[in-house]
């Protein structure tokens, strides 16, 4: 009998156990045993692109309680941009931030949200490229979810780029035989050729050394970019051809999405449109600074004031994005000039 109830109250002890361990599974992750992310990117931590994935970050383990541990890898420590693009679609990465032309490799419709001359305004571009409001954005997301695994979060405003040479441009015909960087994707390649120049395709980490080579006569990115990586000690004129306004989607694996709580995912939405803002507000805010800093460190900065013919180069550049994407992207413009 007393064998029994010993073996009784082990059993008991035994199930008890199980149903807590059990349970403490169901739970999630908790702030001693958290779940830990990797987020990677190609930019200066210091950069408002770098900023704004630290914000993230912390916004998402304040929020979580610690439950969720973000490690962000800056400056491309983890790869290219398309070596990151494709972690993460397999999963060894778990968020990641790019250009749209960046993320062409997991879906090549993805570029025609960088097509240059695009976007009225910035309020116009955000609109454009919310997950969950933009009608064209939604439609390939889902597209990108289904056929990569990779699902993107939001977007935020990460300046207007320019072009830079170390000599004058005013026109497309300054540009003729004249190799300058271009992101390595369909609709980047496009631009630059738009613009008259020879378009090199090079990795943001090999740029710096490709511009003091001579490899590449020039390149293209916001003032932003320019300033915290040092652009103006490798070229002496920035053009102010406004030809791309930009926002970078940040994107994540889709198992990773699918394994997190409805409450851990509600937390992600909140904190993604709270990035968002503060990001896309940042780098408003810094645009001049940015081109007073640049001036300040010796460059040349060139406008329509000072004779820069950006009506030719938006004629010139317009001419060839519709020449190679007119037709398979027509719809998706469609949907885009029709958002107020």
């Amino acid at each position: 009998m007393k064998k029994k109830i010993v073996v009784l109250v082990l059993v008991t002890l035994l199930a008890t156990a199980l149903f807590a361990q059990g349970q403490a599974e169901k739970s999630g992750p908790t702030a001693e045993k958290p779940l830990v992310l990797r987020y990677a990117h190609m930019n200066p931590a210091s950069s408002p692109n770098g900023l704004q994935a630290t914000y993230f970050a912390d916004k998402v383990a304040e929020k979580t309680g610690g439950a969720i541990k973000i490690e962000v890898y800056p400056a491309s420590q983890l790869g290219s941009i398309s070596e990151m693009a494709e972690a993460v679609s397999m999963g060894s990465i778990a968020l990641h931030h790019n250009t749209y032309g960046g993320l062409q490799p997991l879906l090549n419709d993805l570029g025609l949200f960088d097509t240059p001359y695009l976007y009225r305004d910035v309020d116009h571009l955000l609109k454009a490229t919310d997950p969950e409001t933009s009608p064209a954005l939604m439609e390939l997301n889902q597209k990108l979810i289904d056929t990569r695994n990779v699902r993107i979060l939001y977007s935020f405003y990460f300046g207007t780029r320019e072009l830079t040479a170390n000599f004058p441009v005013y026109s497309p015909a300054d540009l003729a035989g004249k190799k300058i960087r271009a992101i390595p994707s369909p609709i980047y390649l496009a631009a630059v050729e738009g613009m008259g120049a020879v378009a090199v395709p090079i990795d943001w980490s090999e740029v710096p050394v490709a511009l003091s080579t001579g490899v590449a006569d020039g390149q293209e990115n916001p003032v932003s970019t320019l300033v915290t990586s040092n652009i103006y000690e490798v070229q002496k004129y920035a053009m102010m051809t406004d030809h791309i306004m930009g926002s970078e989607p940040v994107v994540i694996n889709e198992k990773v999405w699918q394994s997190l709580s409805d409450d851990h995912k509600q937390i992600f939405r909140e904190v993604a449109r709270e990035t968002r803002d503060w990001a896309s507000n940042y780098v408003q805010e810094n645009e001049a600074k940015d081109v007073q800093t640049l001036k300040d460190k010796g460059m040349t900065i060139i406008t329509a004031a000072d004779g820069l013919k950006v009506d030719e180069f938006r004629s010139s550049v317009s001419k060839v994005v519709d020449e190679r994407f007119g037709e398979a992207w027509g719809k998706y413009y469609e949907m885009i000039h029709a958002i107020k």
